[in-house]
């Protein structure tokens, strides 16, 4: 990241109350850009990350509504005026696709179609648009998946991201190919972990909760291996491909994997037991044998690209990863500034070497 690059830039960012979202917020206004935001009115969580921190003070605009409302989310942009757009908005979850699967294809299909379609004709210069690591036929394979390798999605959370890349593709085709047309790109990271993160159905949220109130966290399946990593990982990668969208004209690629280092790519059951040995006395782990809905067993991603190509590579271990996000919801628990938690978590992070 070149933290001097994103000073004055103004910069759209849907789905910036979520979790990553408040995150990539915390980072733009701590580099002195103009962040616009545009999610839903209600808070995806309660407690929440953007709400602890004190962030809607800390914008340029927060615009509220769906992101599949292509009229008021244009309206949201021309107002804005960005030179760059990161579309975060989406449904993130696996098992909430089971249960809502048609709002699930609504939000993260059609939302992407309708940001892409609110950025024609404008001033925007750069677009990421996030997906996931789910967007890969997913095989089941050993070796990591690579930008190249054929997409798919077996459940509809990761159908409907894998459905995002191709109407962000056709958009490119389309609309984005001229010289003066928004360069737009597709970003896919890993199991995110971090402070701030209170979304159900999450390992480490899961863990957390379970620790405080002296529970054992119940796993639904300890043996699934995922590449986890910090959410200042692929945050740190968008920030780092959009420089290179408005810096590089020459950048060739149009999907770039933001993924952890082999060593940590491990399995649930590890990665609980880890945080259970961090958190001391009480904390315990168990197997849940209830039926669940099915999950790959197995989900790896290929980072040499952005390696390569964009000089990214990732900077905190698991277990340093894994420290950051306790020590954050300790000083949650304490009464602490979240904001400055923050931002002194993400200073240390572009600080350390990997």
């Amino acid at each position: 990241m070149n933290p001097p690059f994103w000073r004055d830039k103004s910069v759209f960012l849907t789905g910036h109350t979520g979790f990553k979202g408040s995150w990539l917020s915390v980072l733009l206004n701590d580099h002195g850009a103009k962040v616009h935001g545009y999610s839903l009115p209600e808070l995806p969580t309660t407690p929440s990350l953007f709400e602890v921190a004190g962030l809607s003070g800390r914008l340029a605009s927060d615009s509220r509504g769906d992101v599949a409302d292509v009229e008021r989310l244009r309206d949201a942009v021309r107002r804005a005026d960005p030179q760059i757009v990161f579309h975060l908005a989406a449904q993130p979850l696996v098992p909430a696709g089971y249960t809502d699967p048609l709002g699930t294809f609504q939000t993260n299909v059609m939302g992407t179609a309708c940001v892409l379609e609110a950025i024609r004709d404008t001033n925007v210069r750069a677009a990421v648009i996030v997906t996931t690591d789910k967007v890969y036929e997913n095989r089941e394979w050993v070796h990591p998946y690579r930008e190249t390798d054929r997409l798919g999605g077996h459940d509809p959370y990761s159908a409907s991201k894998a459905a995002a890349e191709l109407v962000t593709a056709s958009y490119r085709a389309s609309f984005f190919a001229s010289a003066t047309a928004p360069r737009v790109v597709t970003a896919r990271a890993g199991n995110v972990i971090g402070g701030g993160d209170w979304a159900e159905n999450r390992l480490v949220p899961d863990c957390l909760h379970a620790f405080a109130h002296g529970l054992p966290v119940r796993l639904r399946y300890p043996g699934a291996v995922r590449p986890w990593q910090h959410v200042l990982e692929p945050l740190s990668g968008y920030l780092t491909l959009a420089e290179h969208l408005l810096q590089a004209p020459a950048i060739r690629h149009h999907a770039w994997n933001f993924g952890p280092n082999h060593d940590d790519e491990i399995d649930v059951g590890t990665v609980a037991r880890t945080l259970a040995e961090l958190w001391g006395a009480g904390a315990e782990v168990e197997l849940d044998e209830t039926v669940h809905p099915p999950e790959a067993s197995r989900l790896s991603l290929d980072n040499a690209l952005a390696r390569h190509e964009l000089d990214w590579k990732p900077r905190w271990p698991l277990r340093r990863a894994l420290h950051a996000t306790l020590e954050w919801y300790q000083q949650w628990r304490a009464g602490g500034d979240m904001l400055q938690t923050c931002i002194e978590q993400s200073r240390a992070f572009r600080e350390a070497n990997s």
